[in-house]
């Protein structure tokens, strides 16, 4: 989760006047007025690490990084080998931004510690968001040889076998990882009793981005693997669901038990699951593709040896198919596993490089303008109204904005910035409109559109759901134009959840 964001719509980190204080953290302010007083009076020993150890896990759930960052520091200069001030540390960095130094300092937790599991989960975790597939695998597995029971290196492995495409490995790991761990509360650091909130995810993966949005000094996160819930159990308690979990071509049966799941409480859903179930890829091109305004591609998901066949032309072309054409493993996101086939020839060696039995056979739709350069704006949908994100401009025909040519290129930068400063001025009202009939027909709460503009002005559609990653700019001074945009979707997110929390506590009495 991340610490240090207050977005617009939530509390203050501070506690305001005639507020209650939130009794844990009163207990840690209190602790660490004692654990400073015993340091400035040299009554802890230098050589008592473990109560140092403590004061700068301390300093980090209370919300001040900075000096937990220097406390730590101090520790390590110590005592270079400490396990668990190595394992806080790079805990800390991760959550800050620092994912090259947390890597680091990983790598040195297990080269002093090679017996101890956790070293390697966390290394392996940062090598598999890196996509380093091998090099994770090597690290859950080493921790699994050392405890063949630990949950998050089940947990990870499956995540691995599963971008590799051993389906039936990842399942076998996943149920291993998650069948007694499907529940974890997320830190808090508020001054003031929180919103529960409970969180809705999937271990297949495909779950909405929450980090951004979710201040942890606000919301009191209790994140539930709605496929691994005992439906006999009673709920975590909450104010709030979140459901986040996005991806309806790869998460169906975890949607279906958040669906029964939600069916237990009265409290405010953010994006119902059998609304999500209507957003599979191949669903959204057809219902959303008749739409006025709006083109979407032809689609079908088939066999891989369907596609190796040699009916495969007479297959593809009875589903409105020509090449160049795309092809795609189900579930998958940012460009992964994601490839264009120029004509029939290349057709079973594409599909063969691509992981799982079935692939999507997606229709090109071409977003190039007449300077050659296609385009791929991003708008989300956040409790009814739209919001620019971004545009992308690329030479390539796969456009994603952190591999578009935006960072080198000014004019490609003003451009954004043009359609981050006035949406309707740069797209159309024919685009806009085709946008709004898009986001009514979703039904969702958190949504996000990524579209091309046609010829006519209409809405070429390349996907439209959940899953959409809202991510705050790099501190580059390059990126400053972007940073209201960003804000904007963010503090609409937070003012939503306050809202529909509040909406709840205000009816029950609370």
């Amino acid at each position: 989760m991340s610490a240090g964001v207050n977005r617009a719509g939530a509390r203050p980190a501070d506690t305001e006047p005639g507020e209650r204080a939130w009794p844990p953290r009163v207990a840690q302010e209190t602790r660490l007025r004692e654990l400073e007083r015993a340091i400035m009076i040299g009554s802890i020993a230098p050589e008592t690490i473990e109560t140092l150890v403590e004061h700068a896990a301390l300093l980090n759930a209370l919300g001040r990084p900075a000096d937990a960052r220097d406390a730590y520091l101090d520790v390590l200069r110590r005592a270079p080998d400490h396990f668990g001030a190595l394992n806080d540390f790079g805990a800390l960095l991760v959550t800050t931004g620092f994912r090259s130094a947390a890597r680091t300092v990983y790598a040195q937790a297990v080269g002093h510690h090679p017996d101890n599991p956790k070293g390697h989960v966390n290394l392996a975790n940062l090598l598999l968001r890196d996509g380093e597939l091998a090099a994770a695998r090597e690290h859950f597995e080493d921790a699994l040889r050392l405890d063949p029971g630990h949950p998050q290196a089940h947990q990870g492995l499956g995540a691995v076998l599963a971008e590799l495409g051993d389906r039936e490995g990842a399942t076998r790991h996943r149920r291993a990882g998650y069948a007694k761990h499907c529940v974890t509360t997320l830190p808090y650091r508020g001054t003031t009793p929180p919103v529960p909130v409970l969180l809705l995810v999937s271990a297949e993966g495909g779950d909405i981005p929450t980090a951004s949005f979710l201040d942890d000094r606000v919301f009191l996160v209790t994140a539930v693997v709605a496929e691994f819930f005992d439906p006999a159990a009673p709920l975590p308690p909450h104010r709030l669901v979140f459901n986040a979990i996005g991806d309806a071509d790869l998460c169906g049966p975890a949607l279906e038990a958040a669906a029964a799941l939600i069916t237990r409480t009265a409290m405010p859903v953010i994006n119902r699951p059998a609304a999500v179930l209507d957003t599979g890829r191949i669903a959204n091109a057809r219902r959303l593709g008749a739409l006025a305004g709006v083109t979407a591609p032809p689609m079908v998901r088939l066999r891989r040896t369907a596609l190796a066949g040699p009916e495969a032309d007479t297959v593809l072309a009875r589903e409105g198919l020509a090449f160049p054409l795309l092809l795609r493993t189900p579930g998958c996101h940012t460009g992964r596993n994601f490839v264009r086939v120029e004509a029939a020839s290349d057709l079973e060696a594409a599909a063969s490089a691509l992981p799982g039995d079935e692939l999507l056979a997606i229709g090109y739709l071409d977003a190039r303008g007449p300077d050659g350069n296609a385009r791929k704006y991003r708008a989300m949908i956040i409790d009814g109204r739209i919001y620019p994100l971004h545009l992308a401009i690329s030479r390539h025909w796969k456009v994603h904005y952190f591999t578009a040519d935006m960072a080198d290129d000014r004019a490609h930068r003003r451009e954004d910035a043009a359609f981050l400063h006035d949406m309707p001025g740069v797209i159309g009202s024919n685009a806009m409109a085709a946008l709004e009939r898009i986001a009514k027909a979703l039904g969702l709460d958190y949504a996000g559109i990524d579209f091309g503009l046609g010829a006519d002005g209409g809405v070429l559609l390349f996907e439209a759901n959940a899953t959409m990653v809202v991510a705050p700019p790099d501190p580059d001074a390059r990126w400053a134009y972007r940073r209201p945009a960003v804000a904007r979707i963010l503090d609409a997110v937070g003012a939503m959840m306050n809202a529909r929390a509040a909406q709840r506590a205000n009816f029950t009495g609370r």
